[in-house]
């Protein structure tokens, strides 16, 4: 079956059909990655998006088995469910070979109703994407009506994938609050390998009412000015000592608690590869992301400071607060997929709760 890729401009792609045999909108991104689209099509920082893949051949190794470990994470994947909107690689394999395949990926979107498109040159497309910045754009497959573009970042795409209800993990003599805007899972697997108590509150949850021994701000899908009650909340327990780290969008809300501004990024950062420098070294730590927004650090009051960077573009990957135990990175430490660079930034949050 035929389809279509169309972007805002009136370009036109020409491809295969799989996947969902039907149409969806969002905003077309690209993604550097070579492995982890299981966890990848899972991360809720991924709803809105049409993911353009930049490796040549996808779905070679399959779909493995989902299956539940300790306080029902699912240890492959990311979420209960698959977050992209569309899907667009050169090729994909229909055949997998691993062990851990029950499914091949065709099979998978379809399941979920997620509309794939190969036979499409993702590196033109990418070099596209750069040049001219992350656009919005349709899958339009087979004979199923053309549809309108779709804005995601228009949405409060958060209030869609954040809990309706609070859920706690673990037993630990330490507590952290996790303020789940679209938490990947890993995020609270690292927490509890690190022997803490975690309770996952909706991402407008009245923070103050709660009593807690670290904040946890996470990683979420969309543009961080959509989540204003968030960023009131955390703005309260700023005026206290209770230690917070933000992951990603959590960067992105702490920042702005603290009065700094955001701002959209020409196509974002989306992939395992990313070099970040931590400021004031040459230490660079290769580093898991996904977003397309980013903290205007020339914003930051006084008594904050830069304390990471991308070592591409200069972009602000993290901010800390001068004195008080606040502190936030823009890619994920708890990766998955991706490399453990920055996992000991876990172990400094919860290091500063002990303090």
């Amino acid at each position: 079956m035929q389809a279509k890729l169309i972007l805002e401009d009136g370009t036109i792609y020409e491809g295969r059909s799989f996947g969902s045999p039907t149409s969806a909108a969002g905003e077309v991104v690209f993604n550097t990655g070579m492995v982890g689209y299981p966890e990848c099509f899972t991360d809720p920082s991924y709803t809105g998006q049409i993911v353009n893949l930049t490796y040549p051949l996808i779905g070679n190794y399959g779909v493995p088995q989902k299956s539940v470990e300790d306080q029902d994470l699912d240890p492959t994947f990311e979420s209960d469910e698959m977050h992209i909107w569309g899907l667009v690689v050169s090729e994909f394999s229909e055949d997998y070979s691993h062990w851990s395949g029950v499914t091949g990926v065709d099979k998978w979107l379809e399941e979920n109703g997620v509309p794939g498109i190969s036979g499409i040159d993702t590196r033109r497309l990418t070099q596209k994407l750069r040049e001219q910045g992350a656009m919005l754009g349709k899958i339009v497959s087979g004979e199923d009506r053309d549809i309108d573009f779709v804005n995601p970042n228009s949405q409060n795409l958060v209030a869609q994938v954040s809990p309706e209800e609070p859920r706690e993990f673990g037993d630990g003599d330490k507590k952290v609050l996790l303020l789940n805007c679209g938490a990947k899972f890993n995020i609270i697997r690292s927490l509890l390998k690190r022997g803490v108590a975690v309770k996952s509150v909706p991402w407008d949850w009245d923070i103050s009412k709660e009593r807690f021994d670290g904040l946890l701000i996470s990683n979420g899908p969309g543009d961080p000015r959509m989540v204003d009650a968030a960023v009131r909340n955390v703005r309260k327990l700023l005026q206290g000592e209770v230690p917070i780290f933000g992951i990603c969008l959590g960067n992105q809300i702490l920042a702005r608690a603290a009065g700094a501004e955001t701002y959209k990024l020409k196509y974002g950062h989306r992939g395992q590869n990313q070099p970040c420098i931590r400021v004031g070294t040459k230490r660079c730590f290769i580093t898991s992301q996904n977003h397309g927004f980013a903290v205007d650090e020339r914003t930051l009051p006084e008594e904050w400071e830069p304390w990471f960077f991308n070592a591409n573009d200069g972009t602000n990957e993290g901010v800390r607060h001068k004195t008080q135990p606040f502190f936030s990175v823009q890619f994920h430490p708890e990766a998955s997929p991706g490399p453990l660079d920055t996992e000991f930034l876990f172990d400094e949050f919860i290091q500063t709760m002990v303090n």
